[in-house]
């Protein structure tokens, strides 16, 4: 029992400690929208209104990770033999549309306001901001040590954005204060928009890659086909499949073509599975493994 324990502790690691993280992150960020969406309308500043809407969006991306991780965590059935795994994937992909969407409608607002610059309050614009760069960066250092997970990932890079974001409009407040400009506010949302669809396009790429099952970032197949290959007694390989089951849970099948009948078919997966474990972190191995004879009459196999 005790191995069993300790097995499935260090599976879910990652996701498992950061439900406090999830929590603690929504409830700062819900308070903050309020406010900043309030002041935001007294001081008639869209840069303030504008992070408004993005935190808002960012509580709903905060949500969508959180329920990915719990997904990830139900166990398989009869009808779900995965289980929910593929949910933190899916999180991680409307995580980076949402991002997206959001910077685009910023982008759109900021390049309208540039046309015709209204005069904002700036003194509360940054005080207001100011509380949001602490909120912020805040809660993205609850993420910062499960960057592995791309699901975390997405989550800390949703935070981090938007501590960006706060500090760009505390500095257009401040600008506005002493200078007059009545640009900078939405010149300034403008760039952070682009920064921010810059960093989110490779979290959008990456989870698109995995929701089509497609072989993870860290792990080489010609690599993975070449270890299976050097396994002792090993004449063939085919049908080899990776990919993702969640966004840090790696899987392969394969068949390995075997020569002859006296080897220890036993001592070949064993060390089969450890050697994908240690190099690749592949915990989930499935190996048939099969006769010349059998291959030879499994010709549609390859």
């Amino acid at each position: 029992m005790s191995h069993d324990h300790s097995h499935h502790g260090h599976h879910h690691h990652a996701p498992a400690s950061f439900g406090r993280a999830f929590a603690i992150g929504i409830s700062l960020n819900l308070g903050f929208v309020a406010v900043e969406g309030f002041y935001g309308w007294k001081a008639g500043s869209l840069a303030l209104l504008a992070d408004a809407g993005h935190n808002l969006s960012d509580v709903g991306g905060l949500v969508l990770a959180w329920a990915g991780l719990a997904a990830a965590r139900l166990s398989g059935s009869d009808r779900h033999t995965y289980g929910f795994r593929r949910g933190s994937i899916l999180a991680s992909f409307g995580n980076a549309v949402l991002l997206l969407v959001a910077m685009g409608s910023l982008a759109w607002e900021a390049w309208q306001r540039l046309q015709t610059p209204s005069p904002v309050a700036g003194g509360t614009v940054m005080i207001v901001a100011g509380i949001g760069v602490a909120i912020n960066t805040a809660t993205a250092l609850l993420f910062f040590r499960g960057q592995e997970d791309l699901n975390i990932r997405g989550a800390f890079l949703h935070m981090a954005a938007d501590a960006l974001v706060s500090a760009g409009v505390v500095v257009a407040g401040a600008l506005a204060l002493w200078k007059g400009w009545l640009w900078i506010d939405p010149a300034l949302s403008l760039v952070i928009a682009v920064v921010i669809t810059v960093g989110t396009w490779s979290l959008f790429r990456k989870s698109l890659h995995l929701l089509f099952d497609g072989v993870p970032d860290h792990i080489r197949l010609p690599e993975v086909r070449q270890l299976l290959q050097e396994l002792p007694n090993v004449l063939k390989v085919h049908d080899l499949h990776v990919w993702a089951m969640a966004t840090s849970e790696p899987a392969l099948t394969a068949h390995l073509v075997v020569r002859g009948e006296g080897h220890d078919s036993d001592a070949l997966l064993q060390r089969a599975t450890r050697e994908l474990h240690d190099r690749f972190s592949i915990h989930h191995v499935t190996l048939q493994v099969e006769s010349e004879r059998f291959a030879a009459g499994c010709e549609g196999c390859g």
